[in-house]
């Protein structure tokens, strides 16, 4: 591996680089910017993964650019947290969610969770994975964070995030905390504004820094910062993301932390919109982070690049400061970054599967009523749901790959409706027309706050007598936005390995023991 004493400035600059590409195969455009520009990491989102044959395959082609055109492994990353934000493929082993997690009650899933992801990406060749979550979720109306908690309590985001923490390094895989110092307090979303955070360092230390003090307490190895304005710690009007004050006198001096800081994605609108990606880089820099992420655009690197080094000549970055950088990056990818062959038997083994399995049983809560047995070719049943959709992005893609109504109704062989995420008024009264054919309606909610046909669905049908099981497929917050009498589940992600899990708590083979952990 190449030392820092043997890299030029574009090199070294290289380094502190992540970016990603558009394709399942690597572009041309990505093995350029490796080539020319020196970049030695990569991101990797669901765009670039079919399946774990053709991942492995990726991730060794990758490495070996890196090699060539860089002389160091490069860190290839991936945001696998579980559950709502999962990137891995079908045939691997995709765990629940931090707050599904939680809810089991049981720290040692939070450990198997991160044990399990971590030696799928390993043998995939992944060595750096952007989780845990340590925000605490104290702002119910969070659109970005919300199930990607374990909780609205310190002590369930402390436990749970070290536990996850500490799975993903014994399974070979380095580990990034975030959203430093605290996302969790927010209701702007940083991928499409830019939120801000009015609490001074006191308020902040009794409760969003906690976790990641005592992360740091218990070797974290790296911490993802935040695009947040913090106006009573940074009054200049910056993030968090380029806040001297915040990454470099608070995170590296006053609370110690010696490992890797990295930045959230500086094409997010937070930085891009605001700043610019380029000027959020040199920022990000110079406010004490180690790795920035540009995730997208190759010619928004090349302008990072350009301008970082122009910032050095023209001194006004000082070269020490990147080469402190470089040397921690060079330490952990000597301890990560070991190239192997992919062992697919690992990937969706059926140790994992079954684990796997269980976990997700028993994150699954009944917050309010009792389970109304679900029975097979039930004529007085009906499920009623929308499609899934990604709503707390610029995107507001709709993922067909499952539907809640049709997947139940199917799998019960009973009656089902598919409505829209936001259903009108008249397909309000076209479902209401058919309620009085049955007794009990089970429906999947998916962020009925923001899309208020549903709730105003769920009213008329409790309005109406028959019996009703509303199962959260997303915030388990709808439900404290319902009155009357009805049966309350919250199953907090919109997945088919949901699905599974929950059947057996409709049909009584099971019975739920998790408890929800946020206040509703």
């Amino acid at each position: 591996m190449k030392t820092i004493e043997q890299m030029t400035l574009r090199e070294k600059i290289g380094q502190m680089i992540v970016t990603g590409f558009p394709s399942i195969e690597m572009s041309q455009e990505m093995q350029e910017v490796i080539e020319h520009y020196k970049v030695g990491n990569v991101i990797l989102f669901s765009h670039n993964i079919e399946n774990k044959f053709q991942l492995g395959e990726l991730t060794a082609q990758l490495q070996q650019s890196f090699t060539k055109h860089t002389g160091v492994p490069g860190f290839i990353t991936i945001d696998q947290e579980g559950g709502r934000v999962t990137r891995m493929p079908k045939d691997a082993t995709n765990v629940a969610g931090a707050m599904a997690i939680a809810s089991s009650g049981r720290t040692e899933n939070a450990y198997a969770a991160g044990r399990i992801t971590a030696r799928e990406l390993k043998a995939l060749g992944i060595n750096f994975n952007l989780a845990p979550v340590m925000d605490i979720n104290n702002n119910p109306l969070n659109p970005v964070i919300n199930v990607r908690s374990y909780g609205d309590s310190v002590e369930t985001v402390r436990e749970y995030g070290i536990a996850m923490m500490k799975g993903l390094i014994d399974g070979g895989v380095m580990s990034s905390l975030k959203h430093f110092p605290g996302h969790g307090d927010t209701n702007v979303d940083s991928h499409i504004g830019l939120p801000t955070i009015d609490k001074s360092l006191e308020e902040l230390e009794q409760l969003e820094l906690i976790p990641f003090v005592s992360a740091i307490e218990q070797g974290a190895h790296a911490i993802m910062s935040s695009h947040i304005l913090f106006p009573q710690i940074e009054k200049s009007g910056l993030p968090a993301t380029m806040s001297y004050a915040i990454i470099t006198e608070i995170l590296k001096e006053k609370l110690g932390f010696k490992g890797l800081v990295v930045s959230d994605c500086l094409e997010m609108d937070a930085i891009k919109r605001y700043y610019g990606t380029a000027q959020g880089a040199l920022g990000a820099i110079k406010a004490g982070i180690d790795l920035i992420f540009i995730s997208h655009s190759v010619e928004l690197v090349e302008e990072a690049v350009h301008l970082i080094e122009e910032a050095v000549v023209a001194g006004d970055l000082k070269e020490a400061v990147i080469d402190a950088a470089v040397n921690k990056i060079l330490a952990y990818k000597s301890q990560y970054c070991s190239i192997e062959a992919p062992n697919y038997n690992i990937v969706g083994c059926d140790v994992h599967r079954r684990a796997n399995e269980l976990m997700r049983t028993e994150t699954i809560c009944v917050v309010k009523g009792e389970i109304e047995q679900v029975h097979a070719r039930d004529e007085q049943l009906l499920f009623v749901g929308s499609y899934s959709y990604r709503s707390d992005m610029a995107s507001s893609s709709v993922n067909k790959d499952a539907n809640f109504a049709q997947y139940f109704g199917e799998h019960f062989e009973a009656a089902y409706e598919i409505i829209d995420i936001d259903p009108n008024e008249v397909q309000i009264e076209a479902v209401m027309s058919k309620i009085q054919h049955y007794k009990h309606v089970v429906i999947g909610l998916f962020n009925g706050r923001e899309n208020k046909g549903q709730l105003e669905l769920v009213k008329r049908i409790i309005a109406s007598g028959c019996n009703l099981t509303a199962i959260t497929l997303g915030r388990p917050y709808d439900l404290s936005l319902i009155e009357g009498q009805f049966t309350g589940i919250a199953a907090f992600e919109y997945s088919a390995n949901t699905f599974h899990s929950l059947i057996p708590l409709l049909n009584g083979e099971q019975q739920s023991t998790a408890q929800i952990t946020i206040q509703l």
